[in-house]
């Protein structure tokens, strides 16, 4: 979590002084991610602080080998740019859940008990800031279903102190199931894996199931409770679904690299929703750009640390999604992908 004077539930925080604030007022934000393995990194360079032109070493806090790490370092790259330097003008504070939804409220009550001034998360830790807190103000880098979770009035008017960017992943189930369907011969069964704990994902699943059905599709659904039950489900479907559909969340993605592998070892296709995890070696992923969604975040906290109210901050949707394929992926399945879909893709991993 992120926020202004403490963090969110993957677990940033931060507090500086800005240009244009009286001297000496200091914001302090949060930020919360599902992983951990934090390496610190610098990038020097040159700041515009009020007409004083300094250089400064910006810690930038990147993950080794975490399917996270572009999204990070995009937020806070956006967050320099808008006059938020870690260490100067604002204090950032990180938690990092590892996939382990139960840390959420701990994490969420210490931002809480630190007074931070922006809470920024991913939608699986929502539901336990909001039992933390009604006033601090929240954003969310991506959620599947805002609306739908809850997390929002309404996505023109949020209400309360909670605001952010949709995945809007439940509107595009059907068209990832089409993709699948072009790429594999004779598909006649495919699984969906989802988090049974985390509401948003269990939705998305049924979203799914009953978009195979117009696909005249067999589902076998996995609902897994932790890390450990995620290989054993995935090698079960050996020889039965020739794919399987990711539905994200906190403990999904942490465990990106062992799903694709376990994937690949069972001869299972993997449909993902953002092209880092096609880079981790699943065949194909189709929506929005995340690394692009959390650079945007960055906008929404600067719009609040200077004044603006969530309840105010309309949600904003994606009006884009990619396209990207791994070819390695689908030399090692055996896969030969249509020239015409080739064609379409927004990225070719080869």
């Amino acid at each position: 979590m992120l926020g202004a004077a403490a963090p969110v539930s993957a677990g940033v925080g931060f507090e500086r002084r800005i240009p244009g604030f009286t001297s000496g007022e200091a914001y302090k934000v949060g930020f919360d991610y599902p992983y951990a393995r934090v390496n610190r990194y610098f990038i020097r360079q040159t700041i515009d602080l009020g007409g004083e032109t300094e250089k400064v070493d910006a810690d930038i806090n990147q993950f080794a080998g975490s399917p996270w790490a572009a999204q990070v370092s995009s937020f806070n790259q956006r967050l320099r740019e808008l006059g938020w330097v870690d260490g100067r003008t604002v204090s950032i504070v990180y938690r990092w859940a590892e996939g382990k939804l139960d840390r959420y409220s701990d994490f969420a009550a210490e931002f809480v008990q630190l007074k931070v001034d922006v809470i920024v998360t991913v939608g699986s830790a929502i539901p336990a800031v909001k039992r933390a807190t009604s006033t601090i103000p929240t954003v969310f880098a991506a959620a599947v279903d805002p609306l739908g979770s809850g997390f929002v009035s309404s996505l023109a008017r949020p209400g309360g102190n909670i605001t952010g960017l949709s995945l809007q992943s439940t509107d595009i189930a059907g068209k990832r199931i089409e993709l699948l369907v072009q790429m594999i011969p004779k598909l006649t069964r495919l699984a969906v894996l989802a988090n049974a704990a985390y509401p948003a994902a269990l939705r998305e699943s049924a979203d799914v199931q009953a978009a195979a059905g117009h696909f005249g599709l067999a589902v076998n659904t996995l609902e897994v409770h932790g890390a450990d039950e995620i290989g054993p489900a995935i090698t079960a479907l050996k020889g039965e679904a020739k794919a399987l559909y990711l539905c994200p969340d906190s403990l999904v993605i942490a465990n990106v690299t062992h799903i694709n592998a376990s994937a690949l070892n069972a001869g299972i296709a993997t449909m993902w929703s953002a092209r880092e995890f096609s880079e981790k070696g699943g065949l194909i992923s189709y929506g929005t750009n995340e690394v692009d969604l959390f650079r945007r975040a960055a906008d929404y906290v600067d719009k609040i640390l200077r004044g603006a109210k969530p309840a105010d901050i309309p949600v904003e949707q994606p009006t884009k999604f990619d396209l990207v394929i791994n070819l390695k992926t689908a030399k090692t399945l055996g896969l030969t992908i249509p020239d015409k879909l080739l064609a379409t893709a927004d990225e070719v991993i080869e």
